[in-house]
């Protein structure tokens, strides 16, 4: 299967679970998300430019909003974390701790937020 049908599935697999805050992600479904946005928003932003409008991009980041909270919240909680840390990304420089702890390994165990997520059937 290609890089990009993987990427639109875990993409998809995150919409579909568009306000599960409960369970936890793993990095490959949280980082395919942010990828797929990103590749998304920069196509969209380009045709703002090229159409003259400016509102395509912030249409779409508002439609993914309660999805990109939803696997971050799901993200730290297979760190171990709280969701609520989601909040340090109002403060400019304390993104780059939501950095690290997304980036981070997931806890092998079963943790407070449910079982290890990579035990589970992949979605590809």
């Amino acid at each position: 299967m290609e890089i990009g049908a993987v990427a639109v599935e875990w993409y998809l697999a995150v919409l579909k679970n568009y306000a599960g805050f409960s369970g936890r992600a793993r990095r490959k479904e949280f980082w395919m998300f942010y990828l797929f946005n990103l590749i998304a928003v920069i196509v969209l932003a380009i045709l703002d430019n090229i159409l003259g409008t400016g509102f395509l991009a912030v249409i779409y980041l508002l439609a993914v909003l309660v999805p990109t909270l939803a696997v971050g919240t799901r993200r730290l909680h297979d760190t171990g974390k709280s969701g609520w840390l989601l909040l340090l990304g109002v403060v400019p420089v304390a993104n780059i701790i939501l950095l690290v702890f997304c980036a981070m390994e997931g806890q092998p165990e079963d943790n407070e937020y449910g079982a290890n997520p990579k035990l589970a059937p992949a979605v590809a």
